[in-house]
């Protein structure tokens, strides 16, 4: 099996502290940077799943850089550099405790919830008699509460206000720029030949101002339907043809996993490794437009290492 990097552990010039998300670890460079190391780490259910995913880190990098630089118009974000295939180099912002997930067709948690008699869904109201993989007459925002551990919240948006966790003016600035962004991310999906379905997009605060902050338009962040038999498949009630990290929950749900307690992860084979990593990369190419080259080095950790010095030296 191709070689993973599903831990690190560097010491960067400057480096004030790291945070070792669910995929990415992020090291604090003088208070001032964050060199975000995209792993090859892969979760679901809000647990680790204990095999990392070959290039997946590769390629959630590498599309969240592309979108980035394909919406800086529309909103400041936080991305400076990717020195490396696995790292983006950005500013470090005060991010807001919550994550702005918009979604256009009833699917995934939103249908699950919806199947056993949710009607309001973060402060949204949903029409009865709507069926799975159906789209709303425009996209809904449900927005949830961040958490440093274990499950992220539902949340509507008068209580984020209400309860002060983001002030009204910047939480209707989010609110705006979720739905440019989703809209731009939308159109680039479509000529791709793709449904942009739901994804999530998180803010933060510099110099007084709300930018753009994390990953953007990844599967690891987004779910796509191909666009072609897809209302032809949701007439029928069959299930869509998608690029997204739903097929890795289906298999999980499919091996009795949904990471309750009691519950034991199946094993992830070589085989079954290797076709996650194929998935990512055909989203990737479809989404990017153009063929996923891998980096092939032997010792991943090394050359992240090196390339990361050379970029912040570079910038004394």
């Amino acid at each position: 099996m191709a070689k993973t990097l599903v831990r690190t552990d560097f010491s960067f010039p400057g480096q004030k502290g790291v945070y070792h998300g669910k995929v990415r670890d992020v090291y604090n460079i003088d208070d001032d940077l964050l060199v975000m190391v995209a792993t090859d780490r892969i979760s679901a259910f809000d647990v680790i799943l204990p095999k990392g995913i070959p290039s997946k880190g590769q390629v959630l990098n590498q599309i969240a850089a592309t979108f980035l630089d394909a919406t800086s118009d529309i909103v400041p974000n936080w991305k400076l550099a990717t020195p490396d295939p696995m790292v983006t180099v950005g500013l470090r912002a005060e991010g807001f405790r919550v994550e702005m997930i918009i979604r256009s067709i009833l699917t995934g948690s939103a249908w699950r919830a919806y199947s056993e008699g949710c009607r309001e869904l973060c402060g949204v109201k949903l029409p009865d008699g709507m069926r799975e993989n159906q789209r709303f007459p425009e996209p809904i925002i449900t927005p949830t509460t961040k958490a440093d551990s274990g499950h992220d919240e539902n949340i509507s948006r008068e209580e984020i206000i209400k309860q002060g966790i983001v002030a009204k003016d910047d939480y209707e600035a989010m609110e705006r720029y979720t739905r440019a962004l989703f809209a731009r991310g939308s159109e680039i999906a479509a000529k791709r030949g793709l449904i942009l379905v739901d994804t999530k997009y998180e803010f933060g605060k510099r110099d007084g101002k709300v930018i753009l902050i994390d990953e953007i338009h990844t599967p690891d962040s987004s779910r796509y339907f191909y666009a072609d038999g897809y209302e032809e498949r949701f007439q029928k009630g069959e299930a869509q043809k998608q690029l997204s990290k739903e097929f890795v929950r289906q298999w999980l749900i499919d091996h009795n996993f949904m990471g309750k307690a009691g519950q034991s992860v199946p094993e992830m084979t070589e085989d079954y490794c290797e076709s996650v990593s194929q998935r990512y990369i055909e989203l990737y190419e479809h989404i990017v437009g153009k063929k996923f080259e891998p980096a092939t080095d032997a010792d991943i950790a090394a050359r992240i290492e090196g390339n990361v010095k050379a970029y912040l030296a570079s910038r004394k």
